[in-house]
């Protein structure tokens, strides 16, 4: 082998590895080794994923497509998209990063004691991924309840190509983004059998109170929150206290599940009396919010979650998370609001208002 780290378990990866492993795998592989509840797996490295170009001689093709588009025609960018995601995914990959992908598959399956057939999700990781000033949240694909070496290795290839969906080359072109520093990494992790799912602030989104914890839930698999198909319950907590303020339930008429004997993942609906139940028990919603406060301690800045409960653990230890990734909207305003106050206007603004200022750096 090339001595080049294709693939890393979450809990081999070192802070060195970080930046192999996009926002996602990163963060999966900090929780992991501070030993928060995060299903297994690993991530195929941006390593693996730089060698697919080069033995395809893929880059100088892709980079001189990707310049020549236009973002304004939509026929053009929605061809010349379909045009690289078709050359990605037609490439073989290079039998060395083939080779250690199907390895770590195998060696999941058996810690998850099912052997070569552990349902997993295949999810993309892009290095730019999770950046302040350049979310990508929801850019790239995610590939659900994935079973089997030649599944895994399509999947991982179908993130890779996500790179350069129409939505995604418009995005990177409105924000400046440099195409030749863009590498993906993808996150292969044992499904969870979500029973609820949904995300958690460590801070109000609407107002930017860092004394609270808003949850979003609904039934399922997180998806359907995500997505925004449901109208997800909504809880507001002191976080201090620990105490429920408020408990908005909705009716929650869908919910993405797996279809064990077809192997994937499918919408069902859900019948009216546990559609309008709450989705989490105020147990529930606590533990997620003991657990939310212990990661926003972990990073050191305020957290946005995604979490399930997993209906194969037992209650008390089946709270599972699947993703932390620092806020953005407040921390960005938090920024703005330092920069306009710096120089004289500062200096002003706190002799004539300290008590104002006080606030609103806290």
């Amino acid at each position: 082998m090339s001595g080049m780290k294709y693939t890393l378990f979450f809990k081999e990866a070192t802070p060195e590895d970080y930046v192999l492993l996009g926002g996602k795998g990163a963060s999966l592989a900090s929780m992991s080794a501070a030993d928060f509840p995060v299903p297994m797996g690993f991530s195929v490295t941006t390593h693996a994923y730089a060698q697919f170009l080069k033995e395809g001689q893929l880059l100088e093709t892709i980079l001189d497509k990707v310049s020549r588009i236009d973002c304004s025609n939509t026929d053009e960018l929605a061809s010349n998209s379909e045009e690289i995601r078709e050359l990605i995914l037609s490439k073989p990959l290079p039998a060395e990063v083939e080779n250690e992908i199907k390895e770590s598959y195998r060696k999941l399956c058996e810690k998850a004691g099912i052997p070569n057939t552990l349902p997993v999700a295949v999810r993309s990781s892009a290095t730019a991924e999770d950046l302040p000033d350049a979310s990508f949240a929801g850019q790239q694909d995610t590939y659900l309840w994935v079973v089997g070496e030649a599944e895994v290795l399509r999947s991982v290839r179908k993130c890779w190509a996500s790179l350069f969906t129409a939505r995604a080359i418009n995005y990177r072109k409105n924000q400046d983004i440099d195409e030749t520093e863009l590498l993906m990494s993808v996150v292969v992790q044992k499904m969870v059998n979500a029973r609820t799912a949904g995300v958690s602030m460590t801070m109000n989104p609407i107002n930017g109170d860092r004394s609270k914890i808003v949850i979003d839930s609904s039934w399922g698999l997180g998806e359907a929150v995500v997505s925004g198909e449901v109208t997800p319950d909504n809880f507001l907590v002191d976080k201090i206290m620990l105490q429920i303020i408020s408990a908005n339930i909705q009716e929650k008429n869908i919910e993405h599940v797996p279809d064990m004997v077809n192997k994937c993942v499918v919408t069902r609906e859900i019948e009216s009396e546990r559609a309008k139940a709450p989705s989490l028990s105020d147990d529930e919603v606590i533990e997620i919010c003991k657990i939310s406060k212990i990661i926003e301690k972990h990073y050191k800045c305020p957290q946005d979650i995604e979490w399930a409960i997993d209906a194969d653990l037992p209650a008390g230890e089946n709270v599972t998370l699947l993703q932390s990734r620092p806020e953005t909207v407040w921390s960005q305003k938090t920024i703005e609001k330092k920069k306009a106050v710096t120089g004289m206007e500062g200096i002003l603004n706190t002799l004539m208002n300290p008590i104002g200022t006080k606030k609103s750096d806290s």
